[in-house]
């Protein structure tokens, strides 16, 4: 089983990843600004204070981990696009600091920068908010910092357009840039089903060095 460390456990997507990780039998560590107010409690669950944007924060939490898990940036709260970019460049600095070899990093992305079937990318739609804009370019400018990257093992997981709570059904389908659609036309995934995939990666390893994103 693998040891793994989650920088945004407490959060809508690093919450789910958590309860998979624990529900496969890995070993996570939950780590949050502020312990006092993480309330969960299982075996094989420990939980630090960290600061993803202290690149020494970040070679502590990750000493003995397999895995180091971002799953900041990737809610919509006050201040998270301030933390996208710079999160990023202090997580692969800090693995850097952490050891040789350096635990592989599984980071949430964005699906801005994804291509759709017609072939232009998501952020290119007509009439997208601009909070929501903002935020796929935070993202995309994180992607284009992981691909300068040869030094630290990485992964960038980018979800579907439509990305929120709902049902595990263990069934999903993963493409490399290229958006995931059903027979619709629809890019879905659930939070739930979008842990499952993450864990499948670090367990399964098929994309060290690259984005891929899922959908149904």
């Amino acid at each position: 089983m693998a040891k793994i460390a989650i920088f945004g456990a407490n959060g809508t997507v690093g919450s789910r990843i958590v309860d998979e990780a624990l529900d496969r039998g890995h070993h996570v560590t939950a780590v949050v600004r502020d312990p006092s107010k993480y309330t969960k409690s299982a075996e094989r669950l420990t939980v630090v204070t960290g600061d993803v944007l202290d690149p020494s924060s970040v070679a502590s939490v990750a000493e003995g981990q397999d895995v180091v898990v971002s799953a900041v940036g990737g809610g919509n709260g006050p201040g998270h696009l301030a933390v996208i970019r710079p999160s990023a460049e202090s997580l692969i600095e800090g693995l850097r600091m952490s050891g040789d070899p350096a635990p592989r990093l599984i980071a949430v992305g964005g699906a801005g920068s994804l291509r759709t079937p017609p072939g232009s990318l998501v952020c290119d739609a007509e009439g997208l908010p601009e909070d929501l804009l903002q935020t796929m370019h935070a993202h995309g400018d994180a992607l284009d910092f992981y691909r300068t990257v040869s030094d630290v093992k990485w992964t960038n997981f980018s979800p579907a357009t439509s990305f929120a709570p709902g049902e595990r059904t263990g069934t999903y389908r993963t493409a490399q840039d290229d958006l995931v659609v059903d027979e619709d036309g629809n890019s879905d995934i659930s939070t739930e089903d979008y842990a499952v995939a993450l864990i499948d990666e670090i367990e399964t390893p098929q994309h060290i060095g690259e984005r891929f994103t899922a959908g149904y």
